[in-house]
């Protein structure tokens, strides 16, 4: 019961990599306050979990603040998980500049704004940990990911300055790099490549695992796992760091990789 009379709150908390993280703070003895946009899911997780939803954008100051005060209802604030994000598919010419601004809005100034909204009730706590998830994609490039790339690029820096700046304070501050992980975003990917290749969903799970070592994506519980770890005291030494869980695809030598076929 690593989070017993822990409170946290998570974003994007109805679905994917959030919702699991959320089930597994909360079976772990936490009390989670679900950030998300959509109202049936996220009341369904919190209900579940005997959590709290606040339906809101965590990229909004004024609907972190009501998660931020359901946290202090409940107790305080001691773990903060930012798992908001989004598509951010298209080349940097196809890409209107409006999009660009919305993807960014999605995939960065969620987490921005969560930790800054959030910060000081931790620091009033005596310390607490963030995890913010970023992506592979933060650290290599796929084509057409413009704005999602630079997004997860940007979230490393982010997580290693708000570390420096408030380790001081007892905040401790890492970031999380999944690979492929079934959300409804992979599932869209996997829905185009079968479209494209005309296989079935087997076929383009086999091409888009051609080169990841371990030949599979990940299930949204095996990257929740990952984020309790770094907002537990399991990791009570480890602060402005990149954990990288993606199956081993970014050890992987891209021009050798016919020789894994």
């Amino acid at each position: 019961m690593r989070f017993d009379g822990k409170i946290g709150i998570i974003t994007g908390g109805g679905t994917g990599i959030g919702e699991a993280t959320a089930r597994g703070f909360a079976a772990e003895g936490g009390k989670a306050v679900l950030l998300g946009p959509e109202r049936e899911p996220l009341e369904e997780v919190a209900g579940d979990v005997g959590g709290v939803a606040v339906v809101g954008d965590a990229a909004d100051a004024g609907d972190v603040g009501r998660a931020l005060a359901a946290a202090k209802e409940l107790g305080g604030l001691d773990v903060v998980i930012t798992c908001a994000g989004g598509e951010g598919f298209g080349t940097l010419l196809e890409v209107p500049h409006e999009t660009f601004e919305a993807h960014m809005r999605l995939n960065l100034t969620t987490a921005v704004v969560t930790v800054r909204e959030t910060l000081p009730a931790l620091i009033e706590r005596g310390g607490g940990s963030i995890v913010v998830t970023s992506s592979v994609a933060g650290l290599t490039a796929a084509g057409a990911l413009v704005t999602y790339t630079t997004a997860k690029t940007a979230l490393l820096g982010f997580v290693r300055s708000v570390a420096v700046d408030y380790g001081p304070q007892g905040v401790r501050v890492n970031a999380v790099c999944p690979g492929g992980t079934r959300t409804r975003m992979l599932q869209e990917a996997i829905d185009m490549v079968a479209k494209d290749r005309g296989v079935d969903e087997a076929g383009a799970l086999e091409i888009m695992n051609t080169g990841t070592p371990l030949r599979r994506f990940a299930d949204p519980s095996e990257l929740a796992k990952v984020n309790l770890f770094l907002a537990s005291d399991d990791a009570s030494f480890v602060t402005g760091s990149t954990i990288v869980a993606d199956g081993g695809q970014s050890a992987v030598n891209v021009g050798m990789l016919a020789l894994l076929e």
